[in-house]
């Protein structure tokens, strides 16, 4: 047993120094006097000779602290820092050393990710909830009526048939959306190995938005290599992708303007741009948009059809490809997305 009632051996930091877990040891006063270098990284405001109460000035922390060495045993805390950023933290506290007083071994385990792990779900289920909820109350709302009051008004029944297949088909679209989603994050982990020509799909989805494009009265014009540019990619995954793209753009850009998308080749990657004219989109908004069920304008979304998950899962079909996404845009000046992806090395 490593003897620590005041001040620690040469071993004891040694011991410490070379665990890969972030780890403090005080004194009986509470005085740091070694620490992992993944304590050093997590909080580097912890350094040997300081006090820890001067670096975590948590009430509670610092008591369990003081108990500990002042009773031994060991304690758990759970401590949340809100600045400069909300992190949570469970901290061990166990007793060293045989008294009077004892020094303490702090172990702690970063519970950040995890808390907003947790929130992004809680308000997943919250948000998808709220969006079937409200078709589907205007659906039963509009049968109870059927039943009752219009059951033998032929003409409130065909409008009110009308709007419940809209709402049905609202509903249909984001079960439809909730479930790519989760097959995408299913498969996260393995990237896609088939060549896929992203040339062709973006043809192919041109071709099957021109009548979406003509009801709004866009021009789309679409520019890509001659030959064809292979990736490492899901075909219906990268259909899907180039679809959502070029289907929002058409839908939030300007009626009457003009949607580009490019399809170039570059050093080791491939990249689509889509970019419209429309009103372009304010800064506070960018860092927000790939968030599951986030709208810029819940009315005008909701009118367009959208379910708010189309550019979450644009976001996570890229990521699965191991690309990246960039959105560049300022209010009155439209909005271009980016995705970049890598080509399809062929093996020898």
């Amino acid at each position: 047993m490593i003897d620590i009632a005041v001040s620690p051996s040469a071993a004891a930091r040694s011991m410490i120094e070379a665990l890969g877990a972030p780890v403090v040891l005080l004194d009986e006063q509470g005085v740091a006097q070694a620490q992992s270098p993944a304590m050093q990284a997590l909080i580097p405001g912890i350094e040997s000779g300081k006090a820890l109460a001067l670096v975590l000035r948590d009430p509670d922390l610092n008591d369990a602290i003081a108990q500990v060495a002042q009773e031994g045993g060991r304690k758990t805390v759970e401590l949340v820092e809100r600045v400069p950023f909300e992190r949570a933290f469970r901290i061990h506290i166990a007793a060293l050393g045989g008294g009077p007083r004892y020094a303490t071994l702090l172990t702690f385990q970063d519970l950040s990710e995890q808390r907003v792990i947790e929130r992004m779900r809680v308000d997943f289920v919250a948000n998808a909830s709220h969006e079937l909820r409200t078709p589907l109350a205007s659906l039963l709302g509009f049968v109870e009526t059927l039943q009752g009051p219009a059951r033998n008004d032929e003409r409130a029944r065909e409008r009110f048939l009308a709007i419940m297949r809209e709402q049905g088909l609202r509903m249909a679209r984001l079960v439809d959306d909730l479930l790519s989603l989760s097959r995408i994050e299913q498969r996260a982990h393995v990237a896609p190995d088939t060549p896929v020509d992203l040339a062709g799909i973006a043809r192919e989805i041109v071709d099957s938005l021109t009548l979406l494009a003509r009801e709004r009265q866009v021009t789309l014009t679409l520019v890509t290599p001659r030959e064809p540019l292979q990736i490492p990619g899901d075909r219906d995954e990268l259909l899907r992708l180039m679809e959502n793209l070029v289907e929002n753009a058409i839908k939030y850009g300007k009626q009457g303007g003009e949607v580009a998308i490019t399809v170039a080749a570059g050093e080791g990657e491939a990249s689509v741009h889509v970019r419209d004219d429309g009103p372009g989109i304010a800064p506070e908004h960018l860092p927000r948009l790939t968030e599951r069920f986030y709208r810029i304008d819940t009315a005008a979304s909701r009118e367009a059809g959208g379910t708010g998950l189309g550019l979450a899962i644009v976001k996570h079909i890229v990521l699965r490809h191991r690309g990246r996404l960039t959105i560049e845009s300022k209010p009155g000046e439209g909005a271009t997305f980016k995705a970049i992806l890598p080509r399809f090395e062929s093996r020898p």
